[in-house]
């Protein structure tokens, strides 16, 4: 028992460990980014309560009857309003001292005196507490999880005119306490449904788990639930792309962890080595790092200096010294990304297979030489798109099968260095112009991005904005209403019939 106990406490920490996979992408998001979430959040709040839909009201106080129907909010005024963080996962928003105009239809039977018209009403003293909890659901997408809600009305007053102005101010305080009571308990059922069916259908824009292109995807799931202080909201992403001919591939994680400190800027994302390690890894196994160059597409130049290091072989080779020459430059291994704070490079091994292809005859290989560059990446952001500009830095070729061939093979160090830069660095460049978008919902984008590199990581901080509204991407990607669901929402039409009161 007592050594179950050990071997216990000695497995612990691994466990502890493997369930804390370190993440290849991390967004941090600040209070001045919450700000700004807060101003489209209150316009987005304003337009959910101005369509709340509150029953008719009819009753009864002696010979006084009455129905109060087609009630409709005309302004509101929700100046005091706050969005915070609260730990762990929640974010709250807070009204005070708002103010809620309406205007309904009226029908009221006092005796044998029967009026019909509009009324003008407001509500003073308007409070709404909200809290929304943050979670990741089994997709690894975050959702708003649940939503608690108070909300109460402090005052209320209507304004009546017409004959009976007297009368109806007498008996108002029923009209207006029952009103005051149907709003105050439809508020919170509409900022539920703006929030759990809404806002969640704006976080659905988020990709997941999405194709980069032909040949790999990469995967965005949340590792964890979010991690919320009173100053930040921290978002734990997988950050690892997938050869799409293997999508069920898991690269094992071990980068260091991104550590995001600042918070001077909106939002901050982070990516770790593993995250471009893993897209490298990705294209090696969809066997695409390899370039083929033959005939026209091998610079005059570069061809004078093979035939001429390679004339004896050619020369063996009589009558085929005219044949086009082939030029395959084959990635040998998954290349690897290096991070330091002095900048962000790129190491990657190959082979440089050079042969004749004569015609209607079997391709003749003249030399199979080793490469080993080093590329340095400038990481840069474009909207929501991350982008890498790669430049070859250092660049060696050597002969595998002998000292001396390698020694003959050093007159070509600078044309084939020449080669890469002019040839093949372009074509490299142009694959990695799309980039690949950074985990944010639809209609925001970054501005002012600031690329800085840390130890093993490098940092994105960027300021947000709006490039389209709450409102018009959620009506975007809102579920269309079924017709039964339509006709049971829509208010009966008020009867014009005294009889009826």
């Amino acid at each position: 028992m007592a050594a179950g106990g050990c071997l216990l406490l000695l497995l612990l920490p691994s466990l502890v460990a493997a369930s804390h996979s370190p993440p290849g992408c991390k967004i941090r998001i600040t209070s001045k980014g919450l700000d700004l979430v807060k101003q489209e959040g209150l316009r987005f709040v304003e337009q959910e309560l101005q369509n709340i839909t509150v029953s008719d009201l009819h009753g009864s106080e002696g010979q006084f009857q009455y129905n109060i129907s087609q009630v409709k909010v005309t302004d509101l005024q929700l100046a005091f309003s706050d969005l915070s963080f609260q730990p762990q996962q929640h974010l709250v928003f807070n009204i005070n001292n708002a103010s809620i105009s309406l205007r309904f239809r009226r029908q009221l039977l006092y005796w044998f005196f029967y009026d019909i018209g509009s009324i003008n009403a407001s509500a003073d003293g308007v409070h709404i507490y909200t809290v929304l909890q943050l979670a990741k659901d089994e997709a690894g997408r975050l959702k708003i999880s649940n939503m608690t809600c108070n909300a109460s009305i402090a005052r209320m007053h209507a304004g009546f005119s017409g004959t009976l102005r007297k009368v109806y101010e007498f008996l108002s305080t029923f009209i207006v306490t029952g009103m005051r009571f149907l709003l105050s308990q439809q508020i919170c059922p509409s900022l539920e449904h703006a929030s759990l069916v809404l806002l969640n259908s704006l976080l659905d824009t988020v990709p997941v788990r999405n194709y980069v292109d032909e040949h790999i995807g990469i995967d965005y799931s949340l590792l964890r639930d979010p991690s919320i202080s009173t100053d930040t909201l921290e978002l734990d992403f997988k950050g690892m792309f997938f050869p799409r001919v293997r999508e069920d591939q898991e690269l094992e994680n071990h980068a260091v962890e991104p550590v995001i400190k600042e918070t001077e800027r909106m939002v901050y994302v982070a990516f770790s080595e593993y995250f471009f390690d893993s897209a490298m890894h990705s294209y090696f196994q969809a066997g695409v790092l390899t370039i083929e160059l033959q005939g026209e597409k091998v610079p005059k130049d570069l061809e004078v200096l093979l035939r001429a290091t390679f004339f004896g072989t050619i020369f063996m080779l009589s009558p085929s010294v005219d044949a086009p020459l082939r030029l395959v430059l084959q990635v040998s291994a998954p290349p690897r990304c290096t991070i330091k704070p002095s900048g962000t490079s790129v190491s990657v091994s190959a082979f440089l297979n050079i042969s004749l292809v004569p015609p209607d005859r079997p391709p003749v290989q003249l030399s199979s030489m080793a490469m080993e560059t080093k590329l340095s990446a400038k990481v840069f952001l474009q909207g929501k798109a991350l982008r890498v500009q790669l430049d070859l830095r250092r660049f060696r070729i050597y002969s595998k099968q002998s000292a001396l061939e390698s020694l003959a093979l050093f007159s070509l160090q600078t044309p084939l260095k020449t080669l890469l830069q002019l040839t093949i660095m372009p074509i490299i460049n142009e694959r990695t112009k799309k980039g690949v978008q950074i985990p944010l919902p639809e209609g925001m984008d970054f501005t002012r991005e600031v690329v800085t590199n840390h130890a093993g990581f490098l940092t994105v901080g960027a300021d947000l904005h709006f490039s389209k509204g709450l409102r018009e991407v959620i009506e975007k990607y809102r579920p269309v209403p079924t017709a039964a669901a339509y006709s049971s929402s829509r208010p009966a039409e008020p009867s014009l019939d005294p009889s009826s009161l």
